[in-house]
């Protein structure tokens, strides 16, 4: 495909969760490195796959991909990076200042913020250091879901802010000094970034309305930061090759229709499409044939599934929709890898619940969620919000102003203005609005369609991190805050639900969210398997193939990661609006055997 040899040495694959960017990264990389370049490739993400889909143990430092000459590989991991940012700073302290005044810098150093600085500083390197990436004609960063990515993005503007304002001396990653050794770094880094021949963009979405919309608002932040040399790439895209075959002319249908409605500032850019393919993209093999023509049309199949295999899948969701109804409140959260469709689910859950006459709050802590196209109307009892990071900054930036700077002289109130101009404090309030919404569980239902995997396990390492810091000193807490991590650990105020649809890369994603979870002392309810074409009548060779595969997918949920798990099938009609949700719960004209009751019938 012609646009790999459009991109500078610098490449960044951004876009919604779940469109492919690891492995249009990956196939990127992999061309480049075939073609004679020595490529390094990277990804930022805090919920990397990079070694699944390469078949290769990474690190935080460039490993050899066996099998790709010139090309080498490495994550940046958010942990290991903060663990040896700390060290960096508390090392030379050891022995030198008394115990309890290196507990205190360690504390200060234990925060989100302190990760996500630290990740930073390892992806400034790498744009900014040109001695460290000599060896490389090109390197290719698998970036995070479209939200953290902008963050990352904007952290060298933020930040170079933050250190030229701050007079105090200290922010909440400690001294200030330790900062301001980097600034030239982010300083080259910016530069890096807006050079146009340096730096290019290629922007990842499918065929799908809400996708392209991420890119568009992706395209404009983007470009308002500089970076303008930008590339679209659909993946994904479905021509159907029978006829007769209902959700392949749906499908179809479905695709070309939102790219007929593509926004226009994103239809501006140069565009060049990959085709569904029949195929898992785990391995070099399949990698390679990705970015190749005339990769879609399907593998032969060996004969018609068996219908053992249909009568063993898992039941429908609506028998846990009926189960959750029982418990009359509490909290549901729906968790897992970007693209699997959470929003959705989560959407469906809440819509059924409020049919049943319960008062339900839906909310998503998600930047790149999509809740009013979902809905698409007003559902009586059900009440919908987004925790707005901006308005929450805003507001708790006014409250900590007017409570705690009244009291203060003006030099004092100046000193609390720059500490709120911090970027953490956008971490405290958006944690705050999370913990009311929990609390909203006492009185009925609060649906909460989380963020992707990556900003999940950040807001759970918040919460108890923060619980652990404010527990010594309680009393100017508020309730909400309080009780919020005893109320998630509660499976009998909430109740966590796991979705992913059944490809290895999600499903092994949500078993590692699963140990994650455990560690938190979390236990998930159930797991639901979304937008499956497993029990549908299908005859599109593509479809079938990968129909095929899925079979194995659900198997393996079902033994190795899951005590319970539901399926909702591939959906011929969009799923937005009150009945298309409700029906997604449980019943499907493409579904063999009898009808099944709609969610409203229970």
């Amino acid at each position: 495909m012609d646009f790999v040899d459009r991109v500078g040495r610098y490449v960044f694959f951004t876009g919604k969760g779940g469109v492919g960017k690891t492995s249009l990264s990956c196939a990127t990389a992999i061309a480049l490195a075939d073609g004679g370049k020595r490529v390094l490739l990277v990804s930022t993400d805090p919920a990397s796959n990079l070694d699944e889909v390469l078949a290769t143990r990474l690190g935080n430092r460039p490993t050899a991909v066996p099998t790709a000459p010139r090309l080498d590989a490495m994550n940046i991991n958010p942990q290991v990076a903060a663990r040896e940012y700390r060290e960096r700073v508390v090392g030379p302290y050891r022995g030198v200042l008394p115990n309890a005044a290196v507990a205190s810098i360690e504390e200060q150093l234990s925060g989100a913020c302190t990760t996500e600085i630290a990740a930073f500083d390892e992806f400034s390197k790498l744009l900014a250091d040109a001695a460290l990436t000599a060896e490389y004609d090109h390197v290719v960063l698998d970036t995070a879901p479209t939200g953290h990515t902008l963050r990352l993005l904007a952290l060298p503007a933020a930040w170079t802010d933050f250190l030229a304002a701050n007079a105090g001396g200290t922010s909440c990653l400690g001294p200030l000094s330790g900062l301001q050794t980097h600034q030239m770094l982010y300083e080259a880094t910016l530069q890096a970034l807006r050079d146009a021949t340096m730096t290019t963009v290629v922007l990842v979405s499918r065929p799908e309305r809400t996708a392209l919309a991420e890119a568009d608002r992706t395209r404009a932040e983007l470009a308002a930061l500089g970076l303008a040399n930008q590339l679209l790439v659909v993946n994904g895209v479905f021509a159907a090759r029978t006829a007769g075959d209902p959700v392949a002319c749906a499908l179809e249908s479905r695709g070309r229709a939102a790219l007929n409605a593509m926004p226009p500032g994103l239809a501006t850019l140069p565009r060049w499409q990959v085709p569904l393919l029949s195929f898992g993209l785990i391995g070099l093999d399949a990698l390679r044939a990705m970015l190749k023509t005339n990769v879609g049309a399907g593998c032969a199949l060996t004969g018609c599934f068996p219908d053992w295999k249909r009568r063993h899948l898992p039941p429908p969701l609506r028998e846990l929709v009926a189960e959750l109804a029982a418990y009359g409140r509490g909290v549901i959260m729906t968790m897992g890898k970007g693209g699997v469709g959470k929003t959705t689910i989560a959407s469906a859950i809440a819509v059924a619940l409020a049919s049943l006459g319960h008062r339900v709050h839906l909310t998503t802590t998600d930047p790149a969620a999509h809740l009013d196209h979902t809905l698409m109307e007003a559902v009586p009892g059900l009440d919908v919000a987004r925790i707005d990071p901006v308005a929450e900054t805003r507001a708790y930036r006014e409250e900590i102003l007017e409570r705690v700077g009244a009291a203060l002289d003006a030099q004092g109130r100046r000193l609390l203005e720059e500490e709120l101009r911090s970027p953490c404090t956008e971490e405290i309030a958006v944690f705050r609005a999370f913990a009311q919404r929990v609390e909203d569980g006492e009185d009925g239902f609060v649906v909460l369609d989380t963020a992707p995997t990556g900003h999940t396990l950040l807001l759970l390492d918040t919460t108890e991190a923060y619980h652990r810091q404010v527990s010594h000193s309680m009393s100017d807490l508020p309730e909400c805050v309080r009780q919020l991590l005893p109320r998630l650990r509660d499976p009998e105020f909430t109740r966590v639900l796991i979705v992913t649809v059944p490809e290895a890369t999600p499903v092994h994603e949500a078993a590692q969210l699963q140990q994650d979870l455990a560690r938190a002392q979390i236990t998930p309810l159930a797991w639901i398997i979304n937008q499956s074409l497993a029990p549908l009548d299908l005859t599109e060779p593509v479809l079938a193939s990968r129909q095929q595969g899925e079979f194995v997918h659900i198997e393996e949920v079902r033994e190795k990661f899951a005590d319970r798990a539901f399926l909702v099938p591939w959906s011929t009609e969009e799923p937005t609006g009150h009945a298309a949700l409700l029906r997604l719960l449980g019943q499907s004209l493409s579904v063999r055997g009898p009808r099944r009751t709609p969610v409203g019938e229970l």
